[in-house]
């Protein structure tokens, strides 16, 4: 038995059951970043003395980042594009360009947390870096959740491609949602984190 609207859109929202799926979950995953946002604020709004991130934080490392997520997330809705254009081989490369860039963003974090520990700087230094570390932490298993999705779609998930191309299509659009949102917190996180 095949499971209703996995390719063909749901008659009671317009979204397919996966684009459906996605958005619940972003919505969590807004109250989640919301929540550490808001008491990131309040810490910093409360605090008597705050230390400037620019003094403490690498800002050519997290810009380097930056650039690179906002390149993955172009990758990312080419490879959904290519499948669009029935261009299967480019969608992959595509999909591995994303992870790749996504694995470049994970080095350059490593690089900058060890160069915070090898200064003594650890999240019981101060409430800052609690915070900073608690974030910036927590963006980094969602890229790794998104590397781990992107990995089965171009290795054992691309079979799909061979009998069911639009359920495969859908799938590489759900995670670009996801993608995208990751993408987008970082874009919250480095101006907040970084530069105020």
């Amino acid at each position: 038995m095949d499971i209703p609207y996995t390719v063909t859109a749901r008659p009671d929202t317009g979204l397919y059951n996966g684009k459906l799926g996605i958005w619940l979950f972003l919505a969590s995953e807004v109250m989640l970043f919301g929540a550490l946002f808001s008491s990131y604020l309040l810490l910093r709004v409360g605090a008597e003395v705050w230390p400037r991130g620019e003094t403490i934080l690498n800002i050519p490392m997290a810009f380097l980042n930056t650039v690179i997520l906002i390149s993955s997330s172009v990758t990312m809705v080419l490879a959904w594009a290519s499948l669009k254009m029935n261009q299967f081989q480019k969608a992959r490369w595509c999909l591995i360009g994303t992870f790749l860039l996504a694995s470049g963003f994970l080095v350059v974090k490593f690089f900058e947390y060890s160069e915070k520990f090898a200064h003594g700087l650890a999240p019981k230094t101060n409430t800052f870096l609690a915070i900073y570390f608690t974030l910036t932490g927590l963006h980094g298993l969602h890229v790794v959740g998104g590397m781990v999705v992107m990995a089965f779609l171009f290795g054992p998930g691309a079979k799909m491609w061979r009998v069911a191309p639009e359920r495969y299509t859908n799938r590489v659009e759900i995670t670009g949602l996801y993608w995208h949102f990751v993408d987008l917190v970082w874009i919250f996180l480095f101006p907040v984190l970084y530069l105020l």
